[in-house]
């Protein structure tokens, strides 16, 4: 209880926004190179079993990696309540898609190589391209059109009406948002590949990830510049009790400036975009020299430092409103309880060294290159 009593409400709600974002990376950086594997299936294997070859490079970990994206939600319903609801229900069909997308992914995996028939094993490759396309696609969407504001509104008694549409979310911005994610996942899976498999797989693979390096560090770019003159902040008119309750009615917001005022209040957090176009430079260097692990490690950066970018550009803003800025979620005001939010932390403490030492243990014992003779050996064992 002494533990508790010192850790504030205001400590314990920038924990776990802190916890948000990390849950968000590890996410990315875990399933984003499944995503883009599944991308460059059509492009880096040009026969059967050099498609098995791709497949079987994320064939042993993949449902692992998801756990992420479930603990993400986990921790979004728990900690941040409000949130979930504006969030899981405007951006309903959005998720619906990502959610049929990460559906249609293991069937694909099961029933690819069950059928000795080119149409049946074509059919299902494209599965599981759709499957890596749409969320590394939506996920960026989504994102960019955090950063501008969702159009929902508040009532008295806390009850969220969200007055957007599906094809309003796929705005200019949005998209272009949606284009950094994309290749950004397509490096990722370009730099998995290199590590995981040989022959021509990895030589195909290498140029469309360096191509794709590049254009994660120019689209970021872009999307940098086009927020800059195009996107409006928010913020507050007075300073906010960060211990108060979580009411978002409670505070006055506006609309007006830029987002990036907050890299004059807080120059440090400028590490986070730079880190992000300094890793796909590096990516692409390092792709560019046959590099294996430096790649993917330098591909991590970059999605870290571009994911990171988000949250910290935005801080304390966790979802601004477009239609009603009164409304705009923030970390101050739309979270649990203190006791649930140190429950939660507590089982955080305990369980979250395990997955992670579960998960590289995984690894360890998964690591070395799938080759084409492994598959051709093992036809009935492997996908």
């Amino acid at each position: 209880m002494i533990l508790s009593e010192l850790l504030s409400v205001e400590i314990l709600r920038v924990i776990w926004w802190a916890l948000l974002g990390i849950l968000l990376i590890g996410f990315a950086l875990t399933d984003g190179f499944d995503f883009g594997t599944a991308i460059l299936l059509p492009f880096v294997a040009k026969t059967d079993v050099q498609r098995r070859v791709v497949i079987n490079t994320v064939g042993p970990v993949w449902e692992g990696n998801q756990v992420w994206f479930i603990l993400g939600g986990g921790a979004i319903f728990a900690a941040w309540p409000i949130l979930y609801a504006v969030s899981f229900s405007g951006f309903y069909l959005a998720l619906f898609a990502v959610l049929f997308a990460l559906i249609i992914r293991p069937v694909s995996f099961k029933y690819r190589s069950k059928r000795d028939s080119k149409r049946w094993r074509n059919n299902w490759d494209r599965s599981l391209f759709i499957s890596g396309f749409l969320p590394a696609l939506l996920f960026g969407v989504t994102m960019g059109n955090v950063l501008q504001g969702a159009p929902f509104h508040l009532t008295e008694d806390m009850r969220p009406f969200y007055t957007g549409s599906f094809f309003g979310l796929l705005n200019p911005f949005a998209l272009l948002a949606g284009l950094v994610s994309l290749f950004m996942m397509i490096m990722h899976g370009a730099a998995w590949i290199c590590i995981k498999a040989d022959g021509p797989i990895v030589e195909r693979a290498r140029i469309y990830g360096a191509w794709a390096a590049l254009i994660t560090a120019a689209t970021f770019t872009l999307a940098g510049i086009f927020m800059f003159f195009g996107i409006e902040g928010y913020q507050f008119i007075n300073e906010v009790d960060h211990n108060g309750p979580s009411n978002p009615l409670f505070n006055e917001v506006v609309r007006g400036g830029t987002w990036l005022t907050a890299y004059e209040i807080r120059p440090w957090i400028a590490i986070a975009p730079i880190s992000g176009i300094l890793g796909a430079l590096m990516a692409w260097r390092a792709m560019r020299s046959k590099g294996e692990v430096v790649t993917l490690l330098w591909s991590k950066l970059s999605i870290t430092g571009i994911i990171a970018t988000v949250g910290l550009t935005m801080f304390p803003f966790i979802l601004p409103s477009s239609t009603d800025p009164n409304s705009s979620l923030t970390v101050w005001d739309s979270s649990s309880s203190q006791l649930t939010l140190f429950v939660m932390l507590v089982a955080t403490v305990i369980f979250m060294p395990l997955i992670m030492l579960y998960t590289a243990w995984v690894y360890k014992v998964l690591w070395g290159k799938v080759a084409e003779a492994d598959v051709t050996e093992n036809s009935s064992s492997l996908y």
